[in-house]
């Protein structure tokens, strides 16, 4: 019987493997007719086929998959621990949780961030960067973004420190790493907490040093636009252990107990605890440190994840040739178009291209002249925040004018780099911009 369940689960994968061949096969190219997506899913049977199998073993909830996603992870950032969560906007929210927790009022350091305290942050940003900030009281301090890197401005993050500053909480846009030196001594030798939201930046590097190693904790996203998928997705990744404990806590319902799915008495005493004004012994798994969430992600995400993850490296070269494509063939625009700026200290894994227009070139003619040559374009996520409608009214403090963010808001929008794009692809966007951007 064993010996025949696993001859039909064979077959099912051998399938699986040619239903996917067949499905990816002559898929053609036609400039102007074919779109050239800004992001998307790169895979083939591999992924598949792990989704499939592990739909066989019908773990539905995090289980092995999830826990060996989780230490191949922590092994790629050399961090104390890696929690994968349902997206990177959970990741952010976990975060910034993890340093309002009462469990962090006992750690040396910045301490706990109390409702008023304040978290200097970029004006041009994704909003499930800065919503946590919000929610849980805060005060945003806006400082300025850079056109060319579309990173905050790190030589003015220091004017921008006041008496209830207690954290630095930076994306790194578009996977181009921001001043990690300035920001880092700044953190150090002030005494605040440093976030950093690499959702946009798997695999980049400042200085040598990974991205998303620099901060007590990173977040990561595993969206389909990311550079890695598994669908929804995402991660936290801990360098500061004594968060460990807060953010697995408030991952997972806010109960006190570590054990992993399906198992019992970690700790050796699961009947022996005393904890608020529980009787003792309470059931450790039935106790609550923290006000949490149900944040987790599932076997069969994971299981995708992890053979992307053996394709990481593939695809970060991709994006970063597609990349030098690009900048290589705009040079010759660079009277019209300002592109990316980058440090000689990074290595940026990039997420897209971003241009903005010089004077005398118009954005939105510009976009609607690619989108008609099946050109996918974005605009930089929020451009400056404080415009949008939603976050109009919100309580914030902002550092000096924010000019740049301002022109950021008006005047950029990025193309895709993303492993699924050909040299095909690449010379039709570089025509197109030669046609349309003079």
């Amino acid at each position: 019987m064993v010996d025949e369940g696993t001859a039909i689960r064979s077959r099912i994968l051998e399938l699986t493997r040619e239903l996917v061949a067949l499905r990816q096969q002559g898929q053609v190219f036609i400039p102007g007719t074919t779109r050239v997506p800004y992001a998307g899913r790169v895979y083939d049977s591999a992924e598949v086929v792990a989704l499939v199998d592990s739909a066989l073993d019908f773990w539905l909830t995090a289980g092995p998959q999830a826990d060996t996603f989780e230490r191949r992870m922590g092994a790629f950032f050399q961090s104390r621990a890696f929690f994968l969560v349902n997206s990177g906007s959970s990741a952010n929210l976990l975060m910034l949780a993890a340093l309002c927790a009462e469990s962090t009022a006992k750690l040396s350091g910045p301490g706990r961030l109390v409702p008023g305290d304040e978290v200097i942050t970029p004006a041009v940003t994704f909003p499930t960067t800065l919503a946590p900030i919000l929610q849980h009281g805060l005060v945003p301090v806006f400082v300025d973004c850079e056109v060319g890197t579309y990173n905050i401005q790190a030589e003015l993050v220091e004017t921008a420190i006041g008496p209830r500053t207690k954290a630095i909480f930076v994306p790194h846009t578009l996977g181009n790493p921001c001043d990690m030196a300035i920001l880092s001594d700044i953190a150090k030798r002030r005494g605040l907490w440093l976030l950093e939201d690499g959702c946009d930046a798997l695999g980049a590097t400042f200085d040598g040093q990974l991205v998303g190693t620099f901060g007590a904790l990173s977040s990561l996203s595993f969206y389909p636009a990311h550079h890695m998928t598994m669908g929804e997705g995402g991660g936290v990744v801990i360098n500061d252990p004594a968060l460990r404990r807060a953010v697995l806590s408030l991952r997972d319902w806010g109960r006190d107990c570590w054990c992993e799915p399906g198992k019992n008495d970690t700790c050796g005493k699961r009947f022996g605890w005393k904890a608020g004004e529980l009787p003792e012994g309470y059931d450790h798994k039935y106790i609550y440190s923290h006000i949490g969430y149900n944040l987790k992600a599932t076997d069969l995400q994971a299981a995708i994840g992890l053979a992307q993850l053996d394709k990481l490296p593939g695809f970060v070269a991709a994006r970063r040739r597609n990349f030098r494509v690009l900048m290589e063939g705009l040079r010759s625009l660079e009277d019209r178009l300002i592109l990316p700026s980058l440090d000689p200290r990074a290595e940026p894994s990039p997420f897209g291209f971003a241009v903005t227009v010089r004077e005398g070139l118009d954005r939105k003619r510009l976009v609607q002249a690619l989108e008609r040559e099946g050109i996918e374009t974005r605009l930089l996520f929020g451009g400056n925040i404080l415009r949008q409608p939603g976050f109009m009214g919100i309580t914030h403090r902002t550092a000096g004018e924010l000019d740049g963010s301002d022109r950021i808001m008006r005047d950029t929008f990025f193309v895709g780099v993303y492993p699924g794009l050909t040299q095909a692809h690449l010379d039709h966007v570089l025509e197109a911009f030669h046609r349309h951007a003079r």
